[in-house]
Parts: C-alpha cells; structure tokens; sequence
C-alpha cells in the first residue's frame, strides 16, 4: 500500500494552534511593553503637574486602598467600578488599530464632502451668474410682435442650450480651495440631531461658510447634503451678537449660532428651538495655521472680556469639582432629571430661583458672588431665563470633545434605529464586562459588573424601559470628572462596547 506523502512545510493541528499561541503571547508582550511605557510617562507627569492619582484598579480597588468618605451611596460605589475599565492593557494594541482605520474613514468622509461642496458651488456659481441671462435680455430688447406665440420675458424660462457651460464669473476653484474645513456637531438633548454628522467650510475670499451634512444608509450607501446653504453670516448670540464670522472664530470648541427661522429646510426638530448652536469638534489645524499667517485680524476689547467670562466660569468649575469627586454620575444624572421635571413649558429655559435652588438640594454650594457673575454671563439677551443645559455646561464644565465623540460613538452603536433613545434591552445585550479588571481577577461577575452599570445608568432615565442620549451623555460626562488622562476615558467606553 502506497503511504501519504506529507509536504514538509504543512502543519498539524497542533501545530496551527502553537503558532497562534507564540503570535498571542507576542502580542501580549507587545500590549504590556506599550502599557508599562504609558503608566511610567503618566506618572512622571503626574508628579510634574502635581496632579491627583486616580482610583486604583483590580486587587487595589477592591482593598478600597483609597478612602471613601461616609457621604458616597451604594449608587456612587458601583458607578465608580466603570473606572475599572481605564487602565486596561489587554487591548491595547487593537485600540490603536482601531483608531487607524478609523482616521482612514474618517479621512475618506471628508474628501468625499469637500468635492461635493466643490461641483455644488461652482455649478451654482455658473448656473446663476448674471451673465446667463445675456441672451435672454437681448430678446427681451426685441420687439415682439401682436400676432407672435413669444412669452413675455417675465414668464419665460431659460433653456439647457441657452445656458452656457462656462462664464466669466470671479468665483473659480482656485478661489474656493482657500478654506478651512471643520467638523461640528449639533448642541442638542435630542439623539438624533446631536448625533448628526456635520462637515463644515470656511471661505476667506469672502468670509463666507456653509455645513453639510454626511448620512450613511446601511453598509455602502452614503448621501451629503447641505446643512446650512453658504452665505455670510454672524453670531446670533453672546458678546459677538451681530458680527460678522471670522477666521478667528474657528477653532476647536468654539461655537457657531445660527438663526433656525433663516434656514427653512433644516428638520423640525431643530426648528423647534429659536437658536441653532453648533459645536466645532475638529479642524484642519495646518490649514487654519496657513490661512491665519496669511490674514489680519485686529485684536479687540472682546477677546479680553471672553477671556474674563471663561476664567470667571473655571473658578466655579474647580470649586464644584471637588464637591463632585466620586459623586459625579449620581449628582449629574440627578440634576438634568430635575432640570426637566420642573421645565413645565418644555423649552428647556428656567429662571435664576429654579437654578439657585437646584444647587441648594444637590448640595452644590457657589457663592453668591461667583452666581450672579455667571448669571449676569450667561442671561445674556436680558429676559430672565436660561437654557438649564447651558448654564450645567458653564458651572459644572463638560468632557473635551474628543471624549464626547467617543460617546457619541458608542451611542449610536447602540441606537441602530437612529430613534434618539436605546431601550435596556438592548443597552444589557450590547454590554460586555468580559474584560473588566475585578471579572479577570476572580472577584466578581460579568453579570454583577453588568447589573450595576445598568442600576446606575436608569437610576435618572426619565422612562424606566431606555435611556436618552442626552441621559447617556450625562452619564458619562459624571464620570468624566474623575479621569485625568484622555485614552483611561476612552478605554472605559472603548472595553465595554467594542468601539
């Protein structure tokens, strides 16, 4: 009987699975190597800044080496093993990959936004330049005769063949490719509008801007829109009120309000709201740095009077700070739960007597001083009421906006419909608490680490059966306050959702 050659080169069973095990093992070395790094660069910077350590993980937290104070609750206790999450080196190196192909999507978004806006502009540019209507006006300058079947000029229309492909408009691509390009969301409690995706351009030829927007319909197909059609335009609000937009205006953070009555095509949604705010959340840093050094802009008294409002508002921040420490998620959950139980008119404005008794029954002391600056800051146009979301983000501070995108990231993972809310349902299947530090070490469950996100999360939910984004966003925004560096955060949201 003739014997089955082997090829030297194949591998048995066995073998396959010990060199998936040697790739495995160097892949670990290689997470723990970059894991050790990180931990030694964050503490040499922690000493450096003087900064405050964070809560310890696995063996550490469960021994509670840090003290707890007597005012923390069963609910702060288990909102602070999300924290667990932070320092876990298991997964690094498939974050990384992650985030490049991430950078790659987003990369190819973008470009697929700027040539739309490209083709839109220039096509319109040609399409309306007073020169089309050359033909027209000479016709019209011709007599018509009483028996003729001409139209009269005010009711004719211009043909394809009497519209010319190219005219001697000013505006060309070349002028067009001086912008900036900018990300930006839309500052809103609504899911589905905080979580569109807005792409933006500023044009210093003519200080001109205009945002679209970027939709995607299941796996392949996509479709950009514009948002707010380009024009000129100026701030609607705060010390800028009635002037006009700038380059300077643009940065990271900064805000861009819009008139909601101007732009009749936006969704009712936000059309509901007098103000459309937008939040720049990313921008072509090396293009703005270009175009600055090429513009002037004189510096005016309004720079120095931001300048005070901010730090006006930071010392309040610090101070309510420490008032939240460990506390975070419960007080912040709370509070935006009562802002809108006592918004009987639903337009979430309230009056100075609601806000100051708000902080007297959360326990948030502010001076009285350190109030009626902010107030005199925020009450801006006079009336005696303020939007309760923006006077929590003055006050109380919110996460960078690299932080918030990730929990916009992970909210729209969860909410497929694109309905604006996510039932428990489907928030308890999508968890995953596999890699949490104390379920590794043998201290607790997947279930119990599951249980008690889940209690902590609906403790607020203004409905018991899911969760809004504005209510996911506090959340998170709670315990945001307690991590100092940026990738611990995003590892507490990166873990348990895989994103």
């Amino acid at each position: 009987m003739k014997e089955d050659i082997i090829p030297e080169n194949s591998l048995s069973s066995a073998g396959k699975y010990k060199l998936k095990y040697e790739q495995y093992k160097t892949e670990m070395k290689e997470g723990y190597k970059w894991y050790s790094q990180r931990k030694a660069e964050k503490t040499k910077s922690n000493i450096t800044h003087e900064q405050s350590p964070r809560n310890k993980i696995g063996d550490k937290y469960v021994q509670k080496e840090e003290e707890i104070t007597d005012d923390l609750t069963s609910l702060d206790r288990k909102a602070l093993l999300q924290q667990g999450y932070a320092d876990n080196p298991y997964n690094a190196l498939q974050n990384t990959r992650k985030s490049d192909s991430e950078i790659v999507v987003a990369e190819k978004k973008k470009q697929t936004v700027a040539e739309q806006v490209m083709i839109d502009q220039l096509s319109r540019a040609v399409i309306s330049d007073p020169e089309q209507n050359v033909t027209t006006e000479k016709q019209a300058s011709a007599p018509i005769l009483p028996e003729s079947n001409i139209a009269p000029l005010r009711v004719r229309k211009r043909t394809l063949h009497e519209t010319k492909i190219r005219t001697q408009s000013a505006l060309t691509e070349n002028m067009l490719s001086h912008k900036v390009q900018f990300d930006s969301r839309i500052i809103s409690r609504n899911g589905r509008d905080a979580c569109r995706e807005l792409i933006g351009f500023f044009f210093t030829h003519d200080q001109s801007l205009t945002i679209y927007e970027y939709r995607k319909f299941g796996k392949n197909r996509t479709n950009v829109l514009p948002f707010i059609q380009k024009n000129i335009y100026s701030h609607q609000r705060g010390r800028r009120k009635g002037k006009q937009y700038q380059l300077g205006d643009f940065y990271i953070g900064a805000n861009l309000t819009f008139l909601s009555s101007d732009h009749p095509r936006l969704p009712e949604s936000i059309k509901e709201n007098t103000l459309l705010i937008l939040r720049i959340t990313n921008i072509d840093q090396i293009v703005l740095d270009s175009l600055r050094t090429d513009s002037v802009e004189h510096e005016d008294d309004i720079n120095s009077q931001e300048a005070n409002d901010r730090l006006a508002f930071k010392a309040i921040q610090d101070k309510l700070k420490k008032q939240l420490h460990k506390r975070g998620v419960r007080i912040l959950t709370g509070l935006a739960k009562y802002f809108q139980q006592i918004d009987k008119e639903g337009n979430g404005l309230l009056d100075k007597a609601d806000f100051e008794h708000a902080l007297k029954l959360f326990h948030l002391e502010v001076s009285e001083k350190d109030f009626e600056s902010s107030w005199l800051i925020l009450n801006d146009n006079g009336n005696g009421k303020v939007d309760y979301g923006e006077f929590k983000r003055a006050i109380i501070g919110e996460m960078n906006e690299y932080r918030k995108s990730f929990v916009r990231k992970a909210f729209m993972k969860l909410d497929f419909n694109k309905t604006g809310s996510v039932p428990i349902i489907d928030i308890r299947k999508c968890y995953c608490a596999k890699k949490h530090p104390q379920v590794i070490s043998g201290h607790t469950t997947e279930e119990e680490i599951k249980l008690s996100f889940l209690e902590t999360l609906k403790g607020d939910c203004s409905k018991s059966d899911g969760v809004s984004y504005g209510e996911f966003e506090d959340y998170y925004e709670g315990l945001s306050i307690e991590i100092v560096d940026d990738e611990d955060f995003v590892n507490i949201l990166r873990t348990p959702w895989g994103i």
